[in-house]
């Protein structure tokens, strides 16, 4: 069985809305592009390696439309991304219709989530990039194995998050130590992992808070 990996750049806010340009959502987000100013080398070398060994990208709708416009046309050798994202298979959860010219997509059936099993047992590294809505529905059935963050150092206040409303109480586990860039982006690689968050009392006697020696 392979991996569902959620690829996200995120505020520190967890804003992941428009992150590119600002025609990936022109309409009512004013800050489109937002990740622009604050790329740099790390956060190259950190995209190109999440990508490597990835053999099938999971998209919705609209991110699918974004990106069919786009990568098509990037090609070269120097352009790893753009090789990649041309030559595996691409599939897109849409209710719709959506228009399949990129070589390679495959329209997911109605039922998401039986569609996304057998893509995990299909392939080994299934990227999930963007596709907000599609990852309401990933995080609330734990359709997922890792959740990569690049986190930025500004604080949006408005836009759609990673976290908006299709969560359910999850445990996660941190797979590699966080890395920071120069410009202040932190990139957190989280795994999925069993049961759901505990609690406690912090002024329990084992704790030593609270309590007299």
């Amino acid at each position: 069985m392979g991996l569902i990996h959620i690829e996200m750049f995120t505020s520190l806010d967890l804003v992941g809305q428009a992150p590119g340009g600002p025609e990936e959502d022109p309409a009512g987000f004013p800050f489109g592009g937002w990740q622009v100013p604050l790329l740099d080398e790390f956060t190259g070398e950190q995209i190109l390696a999440a990508y490597k060994g990835t053999d099938a990208l999971l998209l919705g709708r609209r991110t699918y439309d974004l990106f069919a416009d786009y990568w098509p046309h990037q090609s070269g050798e120097d352009n790893e991304i753009a090789a990649l994202f041309n030559s595996v298979p691409k599939y897109v959860a849409s209710r719709g219709t959506p228009d399949l010219s990129w070589a390679g997509s495959t329209h997911l059936g109605p039922d998401l989530a039986a569609a996304v099993r057998e893509i995990r047992d299909r392939h080994e590294n299934v990227k999930v990039v963007g596709s907000l809505d599609l990852v309401q529905t990933l995080l609330r059935e734990k359709l997922f194995d890792r959740l990569d963050l690049l986190v930025h150092p500004i604080v949006l206040g408005v836009g759609k998050k990673l976290f908006d409303g299709g969560e359910v109480p999850t445990n996660l586990t941190l797979v590699d130590p966080p890395a920071a860039g120069p410009k202040g982006t932190v990139y957190l690689r989280y795994g999925l992992a069993d049961g759901i968050p505990a609690t406690g009392d912090m002024s329990a006697p084992d704790r030593g808070i609270g309590h007299e020696a």
